[in-house]
């Protein structure tokens, strides 16, 4: 590499260490569980997505083992080549029973399923009209789509005013509406009756990503759109991913017949990828089988987050409504989220700091992250940890 490029990656990486902004991997060395080797330390560990505790679950470990040796390690090509195996169409017509929805491609990750949707249903005289917090997968999605010739406009967070002032005057023949679900960071629900309901005054479609929802809300964890009640109408595609509640990885859309017969032949990041590994396809039907017997499971997370919630009232750092797994703890500054954070990892807590780009500048956080598998002893432990941190 040239010397003016190394040069310029220093200076930038220079400037990120400066602002607080660095970025480093903490080195697992057991398996993603409520507590973990971490770095050499043992942590309980409240930075995962994996919330009802599945990741490591013996069924699931044996499935994808069993996979394996029925199925050989990987799939050998795309699925539209002949990497479609059995496996990958089980896991489908699964996915398209449990969500309601008639049809479902499987996607080998959750970034890869949003590409697929919004830049293939949008191009050159369309709209998107996407939640100003989305997950950077839609955020990139969108700039697909912009190059394709749409028109992209982002509203204010869950302002549904907005959102249907950019729809009343938008003259686009295909209006798309994108948001997240389950916000990432804040951990707040998206209004989605609200959002469905414009859909149908306007005509448009309802791109949903349940990343964080499927698994955890709803009957039998059937996600976000049971939570509310909504039908799985043909003017919405659902993504949900399955590397989180599910515990293992992949992702999938679901939608209509044909708008997923539509994805099938036109999504270039389905089109030109492999398939993920047949064996991946079986542990997570095992995976579905849990996620519906685990009503035990989605009460405990929600005993978890009331307890969190009721043990950081008063705290100086503010605590933003979420009733889900994701509870976002606002400290403001990076500088002082990042020696909180390592105040809580000396106690024996592994709570990331999440600071900017990934939330808005001034609003770094601590984002606290609950499991099925946390005890109360657990979220105990944490609130009197960060109230001994705000006492001083």
């Amino acid at each position: 590499m040239s010397r003016t490029l190394d040069q310029r990656l220093t200076q930038e990486l220079a400037e990120l260490a400066a602002a607080d902004l660095g970025r480093l991997h903490r080195l697992l060395e057991s398996p993603c569980a409520r507590v973990v080797t971490v770095d050499g330390r043992q942590r309980i560990n409240f930075a995962s997505n994996d919330y009802l505790g599945l990741a490591a679950h013996p069924a699931l470990a044996r499935a994808l083992a069993d996979g394996a040796l029925a199925w050989g390690a990987g799939s050998g090509a795309a699925h539209l080549v002949s990497g479609h195996l059995q496996p990958h169409a089980a896991l489908a017509e699964r996915l398209a029973e449990f969500t309601g929805f008639p049809g479902v491609l499987t996607f080998a990750t959750g970034y890869l399923a949003n590409l697929a949707v919004t830049p293939t249903l949008a191009g050159r005289g369309d709209a998107v009209f996407a939640d100003k917090l989305n997950h950077a997968s839609l955020i990139d999605a969108m700039q697909l789509a912009k190059a394709n010739g749409a028109t992209t406009q982002r509203y204010p967070h869950a302002d549904l005013a907005a959102l249907e002032r950019l729809l009343a005057a938008s003259p686009a023949q295909t209006k798309l509406i994108v948001s997240d679900t389950v916000f990432s960071m804040d951990g707040d629900l998206a209004p989605l009756p609200a959002l469905h309901a414009l859909a149908e005054r306007y005509d448009a479609w309802l791109v949903l990503d349940d990343a964080h929802g499927f698994g955890v809300l709803g009957p039998q964890g059937r996600g976000s759109l049971a939570h509310f009640g909504l039908p799985a109408d043909p003017r919405i595609l659902l993504m949900g991913t399955l590397g989180k509640a599910a515990g293992v990885g992949g992702a999938f859309v679901a939608g209509s017949a044909l708008a997923i017969d539509y994805l099938r032949n036109k999504a270039r990041s389905y089109i030109f990828t492999t398939a993920a590994p047949p064996a991946v396809a079986c542990a997570l039907s095992a995976s579905l089988d849990l996620i519906a017997a685990g009503d035990a499971l989605r009460a405990n997370l929600f005993a978890r987050i009331a307890q969190l919630r009721d043990g950081l009232a008063g705290l100086p750092w503010h605590l933003p409504a979420s009733p889900t797994a994701i509870q976002p703890l606002l400290v403001g500054d990076n500088a002082a989220a990042l020696a909180l954070a390592r105040r809580l990892w000396e106690n024996g807590l592994w709570v990331p700091a999440i600071r900017p780009p990934t939330v808005p500048k001034g609003t770094a956080r601590l984002r606290i992250s609950l499991s099925a598998a946390h005890t109360e002893a657990d979220v105990a432990a944490l609130i009197g940890a960060l109230r001994e941190a705000a006492a001083g």
